[in-house]
């Protein structure tokens, strides 16, 4: 396809930029990955602390095809670099109440499950999978790496989107089906793992449910962190390179093509061209600050909604919570409410709804002998909401203390007392580690105009040799989100080799 001759620079080392920068190095491009931090892999960031082992970010591993199949194009084997497991159940469902809910692909598990619950609504359930399953096939199989271009290419898929009632919200639909209030939070919580509100997100969205369920939730051993250095090490055996502590200021353009990076060192070098992994509002308003053709661009991304930000806790402690699972969900009094006050009021609530993730469960060796890795997510406003004026500086110690006491109090007795190190993440770091300039955690709210054609486009129009990859690019957020963005990032790309933009 690409004469090795030709060089391409990715800006960012996540699973999006990763999974473009592989098929690139695979297909012949020279390819170099600028990542501005000391490590590799983005929000997929690696802790260390007093023998503790903490994954900063994505642990939940689902269509692990995806992930095999960059190893694939390069002519290697996942096996050889990192070993997958499957977890089961997927996660803990628990609320206030004391009712928990365990979430997993064994059928007759779930269904006796919501028998013991709700009986009437065993009949909903078995009607609401025929329909994620129909969502799955239109949704998924066929669009999810497919890059949307130009309006027709929405066009075109109109009609399934409005078969499926892709107006209808992923509560809404999950409400169709099911009348239990706890089962209707269980079937409906998943688009907050890619940063949506189940109030507002298309009902596109429920293929999560069929994709979890055909192909399960998997950990890598050794944590994400090891499945990005196994990404890290395919890119280098096929002759790949990664910069780290390189951050990127400006992309230079000549003649409406991409010419040249620059580096905040001031390091210089030419590429034929470029694909940001860096978060889209911080690409087109800093990296193109120089480039008046892209200012609309960057004035229509400042006015688009973005998703919630999250307020993280990396504990570590002195013994093993062995009731507490792999994954867990703790949900709080309140649902809809809650998710009002973090996405359109922008309050930090009083109340909250937790993820709790427990590594340890299944690999031990991320903490010593006798202890526990974990890390706690709190959904929170990001810092471009009107309503939210929150100190962090100040507020982090308060609110882990609130979030610790909570959990000592329901599910891991004498908490406080057993802790051996903690590290606070806010919407701040989010902003100033990760470049995300309102400290969005999954950049764009993926709500149905905010997708596919909507979102920000795998391919710049108007600068030649200019793509995106990642979050904030079609298909979205999440593992298999990013992964196949590289798919159809790459895929216009050739398309461009094709016609001759790129010579």
């Amino acid at each position: 396809m690409a004469s090795i001759n030709r060089k391409a620079a990715v800006i960012g080392s996540g699973f999006g930029g990763l999974s473009l920068a592989i098929r690139l190095q695979a297909a012949g491009f020279q390819t170099t990955i600028f990542e501005k931090r000391d490590l590799p892999g983005g929000r997929a960031y690696v802790y260390k602390d007093q023998g503790f082992t903490f994954d900063a970010g994505p642990t939940l591993i689902t269509a692990p095809e995806c992930l095999e199949e960059l190893f694939t194009v390069a002519g290697k084997r996942i096996t050889d670099y990192v070993k997958l497991v499957p977890i089961s159940p997927f996660y803990r469902l628990a609320w206030d109440d004391g009712y928990f809910f365990d979430y997993s692909n064994n059928e007759e598990e779930t269904y006796e499950q919501i028998r013991q619950k709700s009986p009437e609504d065993v009949d909903g359930f078995r009607e609401f999978m025929k329909y994620s399953k129909d969502v799955y096939g239109e949704g998924y199989t066929k669009l999810v790496a497919a890059a949307f271009p130009n309006f027709f290419s929405m066009i075109r898929v109109a009609p399934q989107l409005m078969r499926l009632q892709a107006f209808r919200s992923v509560y809404s639909m999950v409400s169709k089906y099911i009348k239990d209030k706890h089962l209707r939070q269980a079937f409906s919580f998943h688009p907050l793992l890619i940063g949506g509100n189940p109030f507002r997100t298309s009902s596109i969205y429920t293929l999560i449910n069929y994709l979890e369920r055909t192909g399960g939730v998997w950990f890598a051993m050794g944590g994400t962190g090891a499945l990005v250095q196994g990404l890290v090490q395919l890119f280098k055996d096929i002759g790949g390179k990664i910069r780290l502590n390189s951050e990127v200021d400006e992309v230079q353009c000549n003649r409406g093509k991409v010419d040249q990076i620059v580096l905040k060192d001031s390091y210089k070098e030419g590429f034929d061209l470029v694909a940001s992994n860096a978060d889209v509002l911080h690409t087109y308003q800093h990296l193109f600050r120089n480039e008046k053709i892209l200012k609309p661009a960057t004035k229509r991304l400042q006015k688009m909604d973005y998703s919630m930000s999250l307020f993280l806790i990396y504990f570590g402690t002195k013994k093993r919570y062995e009731n507490i699972p792999h994954h867990m969900i703790m949900f709080g009094p309140r649902y809809k409410a809650l998710l009002n006050d973090i996405f359109s009021k922008g309050i930090l609530a009083d109340d909250f709804s937790l993820y709790l993730h427990r590594p340890t469960r299944t690999d031990e060796s991320l903490a010593p002998p006798g202890c526990d890795s974990y890390y706690v997510l709190s959904p929170v406003p990001h810092l471009g909401k009107t309503g939210s004026r929150i100190d962090w500086k100040s507020e982090a110690p308060k609110y882990a203390d609130k979030i610790f006491q909570y959990m000592e109090s329901h599910y891991l007795p004498d908490l406080r007392k057993n802790l051996v190190t903690t590290r606070y993440f806010t919407p701040e770091d989010f902003k100033s580690e990760l470049n995300s300039p309102v400290g969005s955690a999954f950049s764009l709210e993926p709500t149905l105009l905010q997708s596919a054609y909507f979102r920000s486009h795998n391919r710049d129009r108007n600068v030649r040799g200019f793509y995106l990859v990642g979050a904030g690019t079609h298909p979205g957020a999440g593992i298999p989100g990013v992964v196949n963005s590289g798919k159809a990032t790459f895929g216009v790309i050739q398309e461009d080799l094709r016609s001759g933009v790129l010579n």
